[in-house]
């Protein structure tokens, strides 16, 4: 016989064995596929491709919209000049253009973002051109690298939105269907323990550890790339706590009747996949159509990124976060409902 021929047959069994493992054929392929796809429709839509911007309210902002009216690739928006700038510290936009004392106009953007950047100079650029000449005016820029404003700033409270996210749907669903592969929730069942009290205990076990995810987190931006935190501890610790709540519950939904760990592994990654991608972790979850914004706005980590963002970087009230806190208990609530009506102990 050949000895190529038990080599080609290992080679087989171990692409079948492979093929059966949805998990490993899913992020090999499906993912990798899933995320072109979505930071495609983030990245190459209309809305992505034109240059975002803001103008301050008052007498120069109408004719900085009128010399962009006929361009499509730019897109102003008017506003107050805090809002403005609350808009340019949460990358809703690249740059936030004003008059300048000396009749011309000062571009405000994040120097660490490229965009940023490159939205200012396409910006200076066109409003150059409709003033009749090149530089017919003295531009100046305002980099703005204050803490609270930097991209840096922007991404931890959603970093620490997926940590608490991955951590509330993995600590609730792995140990829920690792009990049920070791019997040991048949023994549960033997005990006078009832269900919704077993239940939230594994909540509450959980919940424990939404403290040290948070603030470990903050506390290490803080203190390497000095992330102001604006809001009070109280209001981010609330935040943070609700969020932990809605996640575990959909990991006790997740896992209520899953039997292997693949199962489990399957159904949490195809939970976590559209919020890893819309949410706002690492960009602004404004870049989507318009179409994907009701959607994108009912997740759950959305919500709890606003939330944080708004408390960490801009310090506004926990009564002032109604309704992302809403939403989030919302999800906590129908989770935990649906999880005590379906759970199996085997």
């Amino acid at each position: 016989m050949n000895s190529l021929t038990p080599m080609l047959q290992l080679v087989v069994c171990n692409l079948k064995g492979f093929l059966r493992e949805p998990e490993a054929v899913f992020w090999t392929y499906g993912f990798p596929l899933l995320m072109v796809v979505g930071l495609g429709i983030a990245f190459s839509s209309s809305s992505a491709s034109s240059v975002q911007f803001d103008v301050v309210q008052g007498p120069a902002a109408e004719k900085v919209v009128a010399a962009v009216a006929n361009n499509p690739g730019f897109k102003a928006k008017v506003n107050p000049q805090d809002v403005a700038m609350a808009r340019l510290r949460t990358t809703r936009t690249l740059v936030v253009v004003a008059p300048s004392e000396d009749g011309g106009y000062q571009y405000y953007f994040d120097p660490s973002n490229p965009e940023s950047m490159a939205a200012q100079s396409a910006v200076d650029d066109v409003l150059q051109r409709s003033a009749g000449r090149k530089d017919a005016f003295t531009s100046k820029q305002v980099r703005v690298e204050a803490p609270g404003s930097r991209y840096v700033d922007f991404l931890v409270p959603g970093l620490i939105g997926m940590n608490i996210m991955g951590g509330g749907m993995w600590g609730v669903g792995f140990v829920l269907v690792d009990m049920r592969i070791k019997k040991l929730l048949k023994r549960l069942l033997a005990t006078p323990l009832r269900r919704p009290h077993f239940l939230l205990t594994v909540v509450g076990t959980r919940l424990v550890f939404f403290i040290p995810e948070a603030f470990f987190l903050l506390l290490s931006a803080y203190l390497i790339f000095k992330v102001p935190i604006r809001g009070s501890i109280f209001a981010i610790a609330a935040v943070a706590f609700v969020g932990s709540l809605s996640f575990s519950g959909l990991g006790l939904l997740s896992a209520s009747r899953a039997q292997r760990i693949e199962t489990i592994s399957g159904i949490m990654n195809v939970a976590m996949l559209p919020m890893w991608l819309c949410s706002g972790i690492f960009f602004s979850s404004e870049r989507f159509p318009d179409f994907m914004q009701p959607v994108i706005q009912a997740l759950p980590l959305t919500q709890l990124n606003n939330a944080l963002r708004a408390v960490i970087l801009e310090g506004s009230s926990l009564f002032s976060q109604a309704l992302p806190i809403g939403i989030l208990l919302a999800w906590a609530v129908v989770c935990f409902a649906l999880a005590l009506k379906w759970f199996r102990w085997g």
